[in-house]
């Protein structure tokens, strides 16, 4: 047994109350195989596959990984968030836990048949072999096929974690094998709470609350980072800016430097840290052992030494490069989605002020720029404003290809022309 009143794995699932009822209700199954024992008292709140769906901001992967640490808890309740199964799972380092999640645009085959050859082996550790696919939506054709076999023939003690928008983003044949889990945007309020709790003032807080329109991620983003701040700030004076046609491709231009900016920021540094570890593995850059300078083989005294090279070493880097070449353009694309997010929460503003709704801005400390747009357009064309901006979005979702600077400039002339 653990104190109940300590902080849970469950504790990181803002406003997901029903969520949680219903993954610590299968992980205190779980709970019930013995050792050598029956799975079918498992099975009766339990199942191999779960699909866990919702929009960004959610927490898909948090949910996922809490279950995980509860599956491999040692405590009931599961998911004491203390014990050595729980710690591991949070910190990433469970033997019994592999995550994918995918570095670039699409998630290929032969991860998921490494996926599939770890569910083949026994737990080494815990109760169960949990593998969690982070962005499911993502799987190329071969890839889903290859996971749809592992999910009809199941080894006995693997448990399968696919997150993804929604069920519809997943092939029907393998949503139609998991048990799947809505989560839902948290309220404002929840998110507001967190941010207080881990010293945010109040006031600020309320307000990232609403701009991240329940984003946890994004609002302690906000919450801890003056640049993204600054980057927000920037986004949502974009519709101002939009005189000229001259002027609508310098907008469009900032939009797209600052999600590169975004990008760059986020993935230099783990990109150099991959690289270093991948060269010191390989033995690239190494060098031959001075002493061999003297050896029977006649090396002349004080030769420079020569440099080690590994076979396939050259290869190894050029795949690593376009592993991350893949991953920036992914990051770049996000980033540029939460900018488009953030336009689109304000020509809802904006919309709401010319119908005079009674309803809580998206964007309260933005009155003075919501004022000004609501007064110098009509509701009309504020509305095709703002269906240009979601349309942007769901073009640039459907279609990773696109070129994003493309993408913004036809936005930027449609917003000044609507």
């Amino acid at each position: 047994m653990h104190d109940n009143d300590g902080v849970t794995v469950w504790d990181t699932l803002v406003g997901q109350d029903a969520v949680v009822a219903t993954l610590t209700a299968a992980a205190t199954a779980a709970a019930l195989v013995t050792e050598g024992g029956s799975l079918v008292a498992a099975r009766a709140g339990m199942t191999h596959s779960w699909l866990f769906t919702g929009p960004a901001g959610s927490g898909l992967a948090d949910a996922a990984r809490a279950f995980a640490a509860g599956l491999l808890c040692e405590n009931i309740p599961p998911g004491c968030g203390q014990c050595p199964g729980c710690h591991t799972v949070l910190s990433n380092t469970a033997a019994d836990l592999r995550t994918v999640r995918p570095e670039g645009l699409s998630i290929g085959v032969r991860d998921v048949r490494a996926l599939i050859r770890d569910a083949a082996s026994a737990p080494s550790a815990g109760r169960w072999r949990i593998l969690l696919i982070e962005d499911a939506d993502r799987f190329t054709d071969s890839a889903a096929n290859a996971l749809l076999k592992a999910l009809e023939e199941p080894a006995e003690r693997a448990v399968f974690l696919l997150c993804a928008p929604s069920v519809d983003d997943v092939l029907p044949t393998i949503r139609s094998r998991c048990r799947s889990v809505a989560l839902r945007l948290p309220n404002p309020k929840n998110v507001a709470d967190v941010l207080i709790r881990e010293g945010t003032a109040e006031d600020l807080a309320a307000v990232l609350a609403q701009a991240s329109q329940g984003h946890v991620g994004q609002a302690r983003r906000l919450a801890t980072d003056p640049q993204a701040r600054a980057r927000r700030e920037s986004v949502l004076r974009l519709p101002s800016r939009l005189r000229r046609v001259g002027d609508c491709l310098a907008a469009a231009a900032d939009l797209v430097d600052a999600a590169n900016a975004d990008a760059q920021a986020a993935n230099a540094e783990r990109d150099e840290v991959e690289t270093e570890a991948l060269k010191t593995a390989l033995g690239v850059g190494a060098t031959s052992s001075g002493t061999r300078s003297t050896s029977a083989r006649g090396a002349k005294a004080g030769a420079k030494p020569r440099s080690l090279q590994v076979r396939g070493a050259a290869g190894a880097l050029k795949e690593l490069e376009r592993t991350q070449k893949s991953r920036g353009r992914r990051t770049v694309l996000d980033s540029l989605d939460r900018a488009l997010v953030d336009l689109a929460g304000l020509y809802r503003d904006v919309l709401v002020q010319q119908l005079r709704g009674q309803v809580t801005p998206v964007h309260p400390d933005q009155a003075d720029t919501v004022a000004q747009l609501a007064a110098a357009a009509t509701p009309e064309q504020t509305l095709r404003r703002w269906e240009a901006v979601l349309a942007t979005r769901q073009a640039l979702a459907d279609n990773p290809g696109l070129v994003p600077q493309l993408a913004a400039e036809s936005l930027a002339l449609t917003l000044r022309d609507a």
